[in-house]
């Protein structure tokens, strides 16, 4: 393929193809292991990001009244964690003069997402309250439809469909035949009553039966829903003399969890020496609990962060309300950083606004308030650029820092939660170290997950046929049975 189209390709793709065996992998799995089809798929799929120039797409490139259209972005989660891809298809009208256009504002977000999350997959909301015939577009939704089944390989969940008006019944008959038969199984079609079997409400708008405020505007480019600006979330330690009434007795419990006689003396901790203490003693704690569970670090150019990917809370059960991230600046110059989430209201983090000296390493405590539980939903952004050493790292440096630093040199980087049920993971991990076998990570078992349920969905299909055949066979000879009686009467 390389030797024969090469001229057809983007070298970017076929270098990144070389080197990533996860894209390589995902491939594989979205065409069942079947090397030959997995190899038309991505002559198929490169041949598509060479002619759409997908590797250069950016706000720059298209034209801005596509963005402020609304008709597609991506915005909050579904019930299993995924992002969501939103089609507001009221806001489309087919246009043959447009239509190229459009079809490069689907690769730009797809694309956009699948650098930064680095190919975790989507779902698909098409959102069809209030639209009409002026509004249905096959050659549209079949592009976006086949940007998943044929060019991003492995990153469709499902597509929910919101209210499909009866008259496009027949349409989307054409569409099933798009999807094919293992892909037919994502759709769902859903209304007021039942979407929020998918999505909670927290992320269905009101006309949806939600309680979402999210309003979409451009510019600025939506921003993966992180919440700015985002203080401590609660009293602010370092920022109050004093911390309040409700924080005291909170931080008063913690502290008597790990000391209960010394604590009984004790009515309230009011000095910033004795927190400090006390946040020191929490650090310790969770450094414990998460060396099991970091194993490993992103390494970004301006600083490497701990653990890479994924932050470990406890359920209600398990009762885990802290993490640690580690921070270490691996830079000569001061560096500044801020800590965004998507769910400001249920977690403070400390410090959330502040800057890591060259070569040294910074601790972040994420908690949960008191009757909160984290959710697979919820994501953090780190956000992290170099300061001069001239300039000082106070809080009003820092925030005039922030206004003027371009964002093309700010680097990003995402954490998502995972809640852990019972402590059976954490020991698996202890086992798998102890043998000096790497630990899996989440992508890799989603990988052998995502695999194991295809075989599964063989076998039952498999097994589905055999009992038709047995049912069939059983029907035939009960007919044979009653022919031969009916026969032996009449004689």
């Amino acid at each position: 393929y390389l030797l024969d189209k090469s001229e057809k390709y983007d070298p970017r793709d076929v270098e990144r193809l070389q080197q990533d065996d996860k894209w390589v992998d995902s491939f594989l799995i979205w065409r069942h292991d079947v090397v030959d089809d997995t190899l038309k798929m991505i002559d198929e799929s490169f041949q598509w990001r060479k002619e759409y120039t997908v590797n250069d797409l950016s706000e720059s490139v298209l034209p801005k009244w596509l963005f402020e259209s609304g008709v597609l972005f991506l915005h909050g989660y579904d019930k299993e964690g995924y992002k969501l891809f939103w089609f507001r298809v009221k806001h489309h009208t087919k246009d043959s003069k447009q239509q190229l256009e459009k079809k490069k504002l689907v690769a730009f977000w797809l694309e956009h997402y699948a650098k930064r999350d680095h190919g975790k997959p989507l779902t698909v909301v098409f959102d069809m309250a209030e639209t009409g015939i002026s509004h249905i577009d096959l050659d549209f939704v079949r592009f976006i439809v086949s940007c998943f089944t044929d060019y991003y390989p492995n990153f469709l969940t499902k597509i929910v469909i919101f209210e499909m008006p009866w008259i496009m019944n027949a349409a989307f008959k054409i569409v099933k035949g798009w999807l094919g038969p293992e892909a037919i199984s994502l759709l769902k079609f859903t209304n007021k009553n039942d979407v929020q079997e998918y999505i909670s409400g927290e992320y269905l708008p009101p006309h949806m039966g939600g309680t979402d405020s999210f309003k979409y505007s451009y510019p600025p480019l939506v921003d993966d829903d992180f919440q700015t600006p985002l203080c401590e979330n609660g009293p602010i330690t370092s920022e109050d003399e004093h911390e309040s009434k409700e924080e005291i007795d909170v931080d008063t419990k913690e502290a008597g969890e790990l000391n209960e006689e010394q604590n009984l003396n004790q009515k309230k901790v009011n000095s910033i020496e004795q927190t400090s203490k006390s946040e020191e003693t929490d650090k310790t704690e969770i450094k414990t609990k998460n060396a099991k569970k970091a194993l490993t670090t992103f390494k970004g150019p301006l600083l490497h962060i701990s653990p890479a990917e994924e932050l470990y809370f406890g359920s209600k059960e398990t009762g885990e309300k802290k993490c640690l991230i580690v921070l270490t600046n691996v830079t000569k110059n001061i560096v500044a950083f801020k800590v965004r989430t998507t769910a400001p209201e249920k977690y403070r983090v400390k410090p959330s606004n502040s800057s890591c000296e060259p070569g040294t390493s910074l601790d972040i405590i994420v908690s949960l308030h008191g009757g909160f539980a984290a959710s697979l939903q919820d994501r953090f952004l780190i956000m992290a650029a170099e300061m001069e050493q001239s300039s000082g790292a106070g809080v009003p440096e820092l925030t005039q820092f922030w206004k003027e630093v371009p964002r093309t040199k700010v680097m990003e980087h995402r954490l998502r939660c995972h809640v852990v049920e019972s402590s059976k993971p954490s020991s698996l991990t202890l086992k798998e170290n102890t043998l000096n076998i790497p630990a899996k990570t989440n992508e890799d078992l989603h990988i052998q997950l995502t695999h194991l349920l295809q075989i599964n969905k063989r076998l039952q299909e498999q097994i589905d046929r055999c009992l038709w055949f047995q049912q069939l066979s059983v029907g035939v000879l009960l007919l044979s049975v009653t022919v031969v009686a009916f026969c032996f009467y009449l004689a």
